[in-house]
Formats: C-alpha cells, sequence, structure tokens
C-alpha cells in the first residue's frame, strides 16, 4: 500500500499542536477560522510534493488560507520551534552523536531570484541557491544556513556552525568533538574557525577516502552521512527548486522539512 508522507498522523499532530501559536483576535468576528491541523496537513502536502500554491487541491484548502496561515506561522518561528522541538526529544530518548559531526553544502534552483539567491557556476550561472547544514554523526540536521549558490562554501563554515538550533555541549578530552568536511574546506581560515569552537578539524579529499576506504574495507568516509541528509531532505520536492522570493519563507520550508526527518525516526523508534 503507497504511504502518504504528508498525512498528519494523530502521533504527529500531538507533538505540533501545542507549539501552534494563538489565533489573531478578530472583534468584528467574520468567516469561521479553518482548523489549525487541516491548514497543516495542506503545508506538508506542498512541502513533499512540491506543487505551486494555487495547485493545491480544494478539499485540503484554499490555497490562499494556507498561504495566509503559513506566512502567520512562519512570522511566529513555529517550522523552527517544530525542529528545536524535535532534537530535545531525540536528544532525551536517543542521544545526539555530537563526537562526529558533518557540514556541507547542497545547490538548488532558484528561478524566481529574491534574497539570499546568486549565479550557480554548476548551472550556467541561473539563479540558485546553497544550503549549508551541519549533522550529528547519524545524520540529525543540527544547523542550516541558506545563500547564493555562487557563495564559497567556507565562507558559510563560522554562520553554519554558529546557527545550532539546540544546545551544543562543551566538548571535553573525554568527548571530543570533530568535524568532517570534503576538500573543498581546505583553507587555513576555515581551519582557525573550527578549532575555535572546539572541533577537530577532518578534511578528506574524495581521493583521500577512497584511499581510505582501500585501507579498511567496507568502511565509509564519516562525512557520508551529511551528503544523505540532503538527500533525505531533497524528498520533499518543494526544496529542490527554491520557487520563493522571500527567504523566510524558504527557510520555513526548510526547517519543516528537518522536522519531519527528526520526528520520523522519533516515530520509528518509538
Amino acid at each position: 500500500m503507497r504511504t502518504k508522507p504528508w498525512a498528519v498522523s494523530d502521533e504527529l499532530w500531538a507533538k505540533v499542536a501545542p507549539l501552534i501559536p494563538p489565533a489573531p483576535p478578530r472583534p468584528k468576528g467574520g468567516r469561521r477560522r479553518v482548523p489549525d491541523r487541516q491548514i497543516f496537513a495542506a503545508i506538508v502536502y506542498i512541502l513533499r510534493t512540491g506543487i505551486q500554491w494555487n495547485a493545491l487541491p480544494r478539499e485540503l484548502g484554499a490555497s490562499s488560507t494556507v498561504h495566509d496561515r503559513f506566512q502567520e506561522w512562519e512570522r511566529a518561528g513555529l517550522f523552527q520551534r517544530l525542529w528545536q522541538a524535535g532534537l530535545a526529544e531525540y536528544a532525551e530518548l536517543q542521544g545526539i552523536e555530537w563526537r562526529w559531526q558533518a557540514l556541507d553544502g547542497a545547490m538548488t534552483k532558484a528561478p524566481f531570484g529574491g534574497a539570499a539567491t546568486g549565479p550557480n557556476p554548476t548551472d550556467r550561472g541561473k539563479a540558485g541557491v546553497k544550503r549549508s547544514l551541519l549533522t550529528d554523526g547519524a545524520g540529525l540536521p543540527l544547523a542550516v544556513v541558506v545563500d547564493g549558490a555562487n557563495r564559497n562554501d567556507m565562507k558559510l563554515v563560522a554562520a553554519t556552525l554558529d546557527g545550532l538550533v539546540i544546545a551544543r555541549p562543551a566538548p571535553t578530552d573525554e568527548a571530543p568533538q570533530h568535524l568532517c568536511l570534503d576538500a573543498g574546506y581546505d583553507y587555513e581560515a576555515v581551519r582557525e574557525e573550527v578549532a575555535a569552537r572546539g572541533y577537530t578539524a577532518h578534511i578528506r579529499s574524495r581521493s583521500q577516502e577512497a584511499r581510505d576506504k582501500g585501507a579498511h574495507p567496507g568502511g565509509r568516509a564519516r562525512r557520508w552521512v551529511v551528503e544523505r541528509t540532503h538527500g533525505w531532505l531533497n524528498r520533499s520536492r518543494r526544496l529542490l527548486v527554491r520557487w520563493e522570493k522571500k527567504l523566510p519563507n524558504y527557510l520555513a520550508f526548510v526547517h519543516l522539512a528537518c522536522a519531519q526527518l527528526i520526528l520520523g525516526k522519533l516515530a520509528v523508534s518509538g
């Protein structure tokens, strides 16, 4: 039986509902407000299918109503709070793997341009966006920064490391924290930023990783988890192309995708 990744189960809604901001007052009354659960399900549908707002099936809600509520919740910070809440619960139940973290960027198209977009050097200079992502050792998203596709990866390291949405424990001699990066980050400035935050940098080219794998058959570069997480996030088809001109709207979808990834893992482990 085909699953519907946009479906909002009772279990998921029980985690989302307490974070929904209260409805704004309507002293003059007016039409009855569409239930929050229905609106949230419609937003998840858009995230997972990638359809445009005006193509939303009418049975899920009027596209203008859903979009207005999406903007309302974005301004209230709902989607980032949901991501944070998922990480906090995962930390309590499973534990975050702080010892080996990984950071990498991924680029997507942004045909309408807007803030934090730029010419993509791998796509004939067309407008694009870069998503810089930090994960724990298991691939859980811990921080994300968005900038233009022409922004060098190394210039996003500090902002990404400082963008953690959950408190990071201080590294110690007994519990050091390592950061895995590819050769695109092989700059002294990157090593300094990483060391200043208490990490031990591990920067490997693909050829070095291949040699390491040859020396240790069956082994994988620790950095692969962040690449896998980018792939997981791209299952939310709304992230494959940035249609939003407004950066906060695009980030809201990214944050919701991160939240869904973590809450999905909790549902499986639970």
